[in-house]
């Protein structure tokens, strides 16, 4: 089986063997840096919204309060989700659910859960006459590192006519609008905590995030980020917020300046999350924890590109988590 081979595997104290309907206490933290590569809007539901921002405290440090922006949580994980599933669509994994005694394949938002497949037993479901899978892959609010005055920008746009002008005979387009969008080479920290999964379920879901691009609203002529994985943390207990990441990273970042430098440098931000992650694990009450970097996360990395590239162990793992429920 591939996941037999995976240098995952020489983490197996954290990792079950099997799934589990019983909480093992088994953590494993996913620290991601986002990076927006094109103008991208997060925003809630409905045209016309401003961008999602929360005031806070900037730093540990520095406790000025600054106004950023913000992913919320299910912006996230629904892309990843959705990512998730063409792979499994593709592999013909996904099962059959019964609705009003009919027959239909699993789908998302339709009350047709199958409760059953890679994605229904990962990221959770709920039925409405009944039955239940909480969700093993836990994440937060992302916050941008730097303040919303530096990270945003506006553009006002209109809706012409086939002619390409605003006007069509005697009829002016009255179609000019303005959106806030967050600007190309922001960077975003966010924890995904994955509880009690087997080694094949972790390879799934860091597939899922390495895959998933296009985040946000209008997201078929902006939304392009990269997702970086900045470390693997393997614990007994759910480790620090994003909040605390991002004040802790910001203090690095920031230094003895009176503004945080724009655009920073990817490196800058890397080294700027590994020293707040060892800080702040300092503080937390576990089992010492096991953090995965350097070269060990580039060989993870390898593995995953290796992985995909051959459909055959793309069908293999599938069929090996699968087999474990």
């Amino acid at each position: 089986m591939i996941s037999n081979v995976s240098i995952l595997n020489q983490y197996s104290d954290y990792l079950l063997p099997r799934y589990s309907n019983f909480p093992q206490g088994r953590y494993v933290s996913l620290l991601l840096v986002r990076k927006t590569e094109s103008e991208t809007i997060f925003r809630t539901e409905g045209s016309g919204e401003g961008l999602v921002k929360e005031t806070g405290i900037a730093g540990i440090q520095n406790t000025k309060p600054i106004r950023r922006v913000v992913i919320s949580k299910r912006k996230q994980t629904a892309v990843e989700r959705r990512t998730g599933r063409e792979l499994l669509r593709e592999h013909n994994q996904l099962k059959n659910a019964v609705v009003n005694k009919v027959e239909q394949i699993c789908a998302l938002n339709t009350n047709a859960p199958c409760g059953k497949c890679i994605d229904c037993m990962l990221y959770g479901f709920a039925v409405g006459g009944g039955g239940a899978q909480k969700s093993r892959i836990m994440t937060e609010d992302a916050y941008s590192i730097g303040p919303v005055a530096q990270v945003t920008d506006r553009r006002t746009f209109n809706a012409t006519f086939d002619n390409g002008t605003m006007r069509l005979g005697e009829k002016a387009s009255t179609s000019i609008n303005e959106d806030e969008f967050v600007v190309p080479e922001t960077h975003f920290l966010d924890i995904e905590t994955l509880k009690d999964v087997t080694v094949g379920e972790l390879q799934y879901v860091i597939g899922n995030v390495l895959r998933s691009s296009r985040y946000g609203a209008i997201s078929s002529r902006m939304g392009k980020v990269r997702n970086i994985l900045a470390a693997i943390v393997f614990s007994d207990t759910e480790i620090f917020s994003n909040l605390e990441l991002t004040q802790l990273v910001y203090d690095r970042l920031l230094g003895d300046g009176d503004e945080l430098s724009f655009p920073l440098a990817d490196d800058d931000v890397l080294g700027a999350v590994h020293e707040a992650t060892d800080e702040l694990l300092k503080q937390l009450v576990s089992r010492t924890p096991v953090i995965v970097r350097g070269d060990i996360l580039q060989q993870v990395r390898d593995e995953t590109v290796a992985l995909y590239r051959d459909t055959s162990s793309v069908k293999s793992l599938l069929e090996e988590i699968q087999g474990g429920y």
